[in-house]
């Protein structure tokens, strides 16, 4: 088939590796313009972009696609495209560019977590079975036709990264199938039970500070959910600090939420509404990624101090 490619970050790379080596001709990638940091210098390339463009496919960008993109697009010629976290909304206009439609990738068992953030949502609400759906796109936000699903299990200790980089080689599988339904004429559109959507926004760097009045597991499953990003954190009397990994703590302790609980050889405790946490990989303010012990010994905590 004729393919038109819509993503950008690194989820969307393996899907589209995958479209390629399936011997389907992309005819060009579209991925979210360059972006220019507060020095005025271009930042790195998507990782999208860079794929297409080693591959030597047309890649284009649009600060919006359906005002800036259709004329284009339309003139390709394609079959169908394919989104994978593209990052806009397709106009009714764009979504008619080809005779198959859209179809995109979504990284979770729909109608459940439609929007930005399913991983971390997931993770977050200690979720098991997670999966990708292949869906025909809509003008509502993940509210298209379901034609399939493909679902794996968490070993329960993954970051959002980690279950990220699972979940595209999944969605790789998965668009193949559907692609060869849709081409075949077997494709089964089913639409989704609205009642049963659940939604998730965007998470902001402000959204990842550590509540330490939940119980020890919920607090684990936050550090792993916002693992990569943005990053969950507490404040010390060092500043901000950033826990990027940490486990529970199987002793006993009873002390505030917040308190530190134990501090033996350079490893502390952290006490949370039921148990402790220990933080392992830690980021303090304006340094670099390190282990908790290297942290720590540079950085003295007292017994019964507080983060919060």
């Amino acid at each position: 088939m004729k393919i038109i490619f819509l993503g950008t970050p690194e989820f969307a790379v393996p899907i589209l590796s995958k479209i390629i080596e399936t011997g389907h001709d992309v005819v060009a990638v579209v991925t979210q313009p360059d972006r220019i940091n507060s020095r005025g210098k271009n930042i790195k390339l998507s990782a999208v972009k860079q794929f297409a463009l080693s591959h030597s496919i047309p890649v284009y960008q649009f600060e919006r696609i359906s005002r800036d993109g259709y004329a284009l697009l339309s003139s390709l010629d394609a079959s169908i495209m394919v989104t994978a976290a593209f990052g806009q909304i397709l106009s009714k206009e764009v979504l008619n560019i080809c005779p198959f439609g859209v179809i995109n990738v979504h990284a979770s068992i729909l109608p459940k977590y439609r929007g930005a953030s399913p991983v971390q949502h997931a993770i977050l609400n200690g979720d098991v079975l997670l999966g990708v759906t292949i869906m025909q796109t809509a003008l509502s936000v993940d509210s298209g036709d379901i034609i399939l699903i493909k679902t794996l299990e968490l070993y329960g200790h993954e970051t959002s990264g980690e279950v990220l980089k699972r979940l595209a080689c999944l969605g790789a599988e998965a668009v193949i199938d559907a692609l060869s339904l849709i081409n075949s004429g077997k494709a089964v559109f089913t639409p989704q039970n609205a009642s049963e959507a659940t939604y998730c926004k965007t998470i902001k760097k402000e959204d990842a500070h550590i509540n330490f009045d939940a119980p020890a597991r919920t607090v684990i499953n936050f550090i792993r959910a916002m693992n990569p990003t943005p990053i969950a954190y507490t404040i010390t009397q060092y500043g901000r600090l950033k826990i990027l990994e940490a486990l529970i703590d199987d002793n006993d302790y009873s002390n505030s939420p917040g308190a530190i609980v134990r501090v033996d050889k350079e490893k502390i405790s952290i006490m949370c509404g039921d148990r402790a946490i220990v933080p392992l990989v830690v980021q303090g303010e304006n340094g670099r990624v390190m282990s908790a012990n290297e942290f720590f010994r540079g950085h003295r905590i007292e017994l019964n101090s507080l983060f919060s």
